[in-house]
């Protein structure tokens, strides 16, 4: 199984996007991290391949399943026996509570969910050769695998932090 995300191709930001995160995330691994396996353009189709995380987002997991389509309508999922795409629709919500579909972290699933994104942050910023700041870490760009593990994702507004920079922006970059 993998992950496709499409990217629009028709605003520079889209563009924009998909160059920074093939450039920024294609040279890291992390456990923390999600992995990119790969891209492609097809006319004015810009497409992400990733890994494909079980649990979805932590959003997903803490506000249950209407959330996560509404905000990820883009996120496409291949089935890598048959290839067919599925793409959800915000119709796709589901009228019942959001705590019938939402997972049941426990307060140690949920430490080790923090501590993990802090490890992957702290990789980000300190310990890879590219010192990145992500600029839009929340709870849908927190991906989670079949045993709960953290992996950071969406490395669109990522930037480089450049060693002599010492100028603070304020400028807000994500969501």
């Amino acid at each position: 199984m993998i992950a496709v995300k499409q990217l629009s191709s028709k605003s520079k930001q889209g563009n924009r996007e998909f160059i920074n995160e093939i450039g920024l995330i294609s040279a890291l691994q992390h456990p923390c991290l999600i992995k990119l396996y790969g891209c492609c353009v097809e006319g004015d189709q810009l497409f992400l391949v990733y890994e494909y995380l079980e649990n979805n987002s932590l959003a997903h997991a803490l506000f249950g399943k209407s959330l996560i389509y509404m905000l990820n309508l883009d996120l496409y999922f291949i089935s890598h026996c048959n290839f067919i795409l599925t793409k959800y629709f915000h119709f796709f919500v589901i009228c019942k509570g959001s705590e019938e579909l939402s997972l049941k972290l426990n307060w140690p699933t949920r430490q080790k969910i923090c501590i993990g994104i802090a490890r992957g942050l702290a990789f980000l910023h300190e310990e890879s050769r590219l010192e990145i700041v992500h600029r839009d870490i929340k709870a849908t760009n927190v991906l989670l695998d079949k045993e709960l593990n953290p992996k950071i994702s969406d490395f669109g507004l990522a930037k480089l932090d450049e060693e002599d920079n010492t100028h603070i922006s304020t400028r807000i970059a994500g969501t």
